[in-house]
């Protein structure tokens, strides 16, 4: 859709990394040289990978009870997340918000499943603390009123 300054907003859906090199024309719109950009994987132990990625959904799904209890409202995971690492990580990173969403650039730039979602985990998992010592708080002192 135009706007009346002749404008137009868009939205995209990005279906491969990539990484840009050079900037070939900024107008009316970018154009770029890139390369393709696949994940690095160090690690060679696909268990660990399974590990990482339980341990990852058990910390998300721990998260949104949590913050449904806090809230008093019904929060959901999608009925399916991803099973396979590398795309789970991917959502992860896609799907941050609020006070970590700084760090969601550098989780998206990491080329290695195995460290995005160890990144993932530990960012979850000081989450779910917090909101298990502010449940456990509100739990005790129900009369207590939150700032």
């Amino acid at each position: 859709q135009t706007a009346e300054d002749g404008r137009s907003n868009i939205i995209t859906i990005g279906q491969q990394r990539f990484q840009v090199l050079e900037i070939v024309r900024s107008t009316p719109f970018y154009s770029a040289i890139v390369s393709w950009i696949d994940d690095e994987n160090t690690t060679s132990n696909l268990q660990e990978l399974d590990t990482i990625r339980d341990s990852v959904v058990q910390a998300l799904n721990d998260v949104v009870n949590l913050t449904s209890k806090l809230t008093n409202s019904q929060k959901i995971l999608p009925d399916k997340l991803p099973h396979n690492p590398m795309e789970l990580s991917f959502w992860i990173g896609a799907h941050l918000g609020g006070p970590v969403s700084d760090e969601q650039q550098r989780l998206l730039e990491e080329r290695d499943t195995y460290v995005r979602l160890k990144r993932e985990y530990e960012m979850l998992d000081h989450t779910r603390k917090q909101l298990a010592a502010r449940t456990a708080l509100k739990e005790s002192f129900p009369d207590v009123k939150e700032n």
